[in-house]
C-alpha cells in the first residue's frame, strides 16, 4: 500500500507537502505502541494520513484517493461520541436536523433544520428550513424567524456586538441583521453555493455568481471590493479547528466516522465509529462548526 500510494502524483506536491507536515506527522506519529485494543494495522494509519492530507490537496489529488478512503478505516475507534477532546461545541448538520454536540458528548436536536451555522463566538445559531431562516439559542430556543422561499445555506458573520447574516432564497443572495432587522436583496445573480464571512471588523463576504466569478463585496455599503476574487475563498476548509485550535475533526463518510487529530504534543488521533446512526441520519452528518465553549 504505501509503494503504491508513494507512486501517486499529486498537483503542486511541493506546496502541498509544505503546507500539511504538520498534520500528516500527527498522523504518523500515532504509530507509538499502544495497547492491543487500541492497536492499528500499519496500513490503516498510513491511509488515515493520507485522507487527512487529501483534505488540503486540490481537488485532482482528492479524487485519487478516493478508492482508498472507502475500504479503510480506523481500528480502536470509540463506538459512540462519549466527549469532544477539547473544550467547545460541535454544530452537526444531518438528515434528522441540526445538532449541538457539547464537550461532555451530550447531544441536543435543535429541530428539523437542513443546514446551520454558528454566530460569531458562539451564543446563538442560525438554521435554514424550506421556507425560513430561524435564529436560535443553543438549546434550541427560538430568537426570531423569517419567512422567505427556498432558504439555504445561512452564514452568519460579524463581531460580537454587530453581526449580519448571509443566505440564499430562490438562488437570490440576501443580508439581514443578526436581531432579524434590515432584510434586504444584496445580489439576484448568484450561484448555489455558500457565501463566506472574511475576517476582519469591517462586513465583508465572498460569493460565488452564476457566470463563475468571486465577489467581495462591504455588505453596509453594497460596494464590490473585488469583482474577480480567488475561489479560494469559499472553499470549505477540511478540518475544523477547536477553539483552543489544538485539535480538528473530520468527517470520514465511507468509513462512518469522525476522526479527531491532535496537533501539538503528544500526537494523538481518536476516531469515532457509527456517526450516522447516533445522528439519525440516512446519509453522514455535516460538521458546521467547533466553536466556542459556553
Amino acid at each position: 500500500m504505501r509503494e503504491e500510494l508513494e507512486r501517486i502524483e499529486i498537483p503542486d506536491e511541493h506546496d502541498t507537502r509544505e503546507r500539511s507536515w504538520a498534520v500528516v506527522s500527527a498522523a504518523f506519529a500515532a504509530r507509538e505502541p499502544q495497547p492491543h485494543r487500541r492497536s492499528w494495522k500499519p496500513v490503516a494509519v498510513v491511509a488515515l494520513a493520507v485522507v487527512v492530507v487529501a483534505g488540503l490537496l486540490s481537488p485532482p489529488g482528492r479524487a485519487v484517493l478516493d478508492e482508498i478512503r472507502q475500504v479503510v478505516g480506523v481500528e480502536g475507534s470509540a463506538p459512540a461520541l462519549f466527549a469532544l477532546p477539547a473544550p467547545g461545541r460541535l454544530l452537526v448538520s444531518a438528515d434528522s436536523g441540526a445538532w449541538v454536540v457539547d464537550e461532555d458528548g451530550s447531544k441536543r436536536l435543535l429541530g428539523d433544520y437542513r443546514e446551520a451555522s454558528w454566530s460569531p463566538f458562539g451564543r446563538f445559531v442560525v438554521a435554514a428550513r424550506t421556507n425560513e431562516l430561524v435564529a436560535l439559542e443553543p438549546d434550541g430556543t427560538v430568537r426570531w424567524s423569517l419567512a422567505r422561499p427556498e432558504v439555504r445555506l445561512p452564514r452568519w458573520g460579524g463581531s460580537r456586538t454587530d453581526t449580519r447574516i448571509a443566505y440564499l432564497s430562490r438562488g437570490q443572495l440576501r443580508i439581514v441583521g443578526g436581531d432579524g432587522k434590515g432584510d434586504r436583496l444584496l445580489d439576484a445573480d448568484t450561484a448555489e453555493r455558500a457565501p463566506v464571512w472574511l475576517p476582519g471588523r469591517s462586513h465583508r463576504l465572498a460569493y460565488a455568481r452564476r457566470d463563475g466569478t468571486v465577489r467581495v463585496v462591504a455588505v453596509d455599503s453594497g460596494a464590490v471590493v473585488d469583482r474577480n476574487a480567488g475561489a479560494h475563498l469559499l472553499e470549505r476548509p477540511a478540518a475544523t479547528a477547536s477553539p483552543d485550535r489544538r485539535w480538528t475533526v473530520v468527517g470520514w463518510p465511507d468509513a462512518d466516522q469522525l476522526v479527531f487529530t491532535r496537533l501539538g504534543r503528544p500526537r494523538q488521533i481518536r476516531a469515532v465509529s457509527d456517526v450516522s446512526a447516533q445522528f439519525r441520519s440516512r446519509s453522514f452528518p455535516t460538521i458546521e462548526g467547533w466553536c466556542c465553549a459556553p
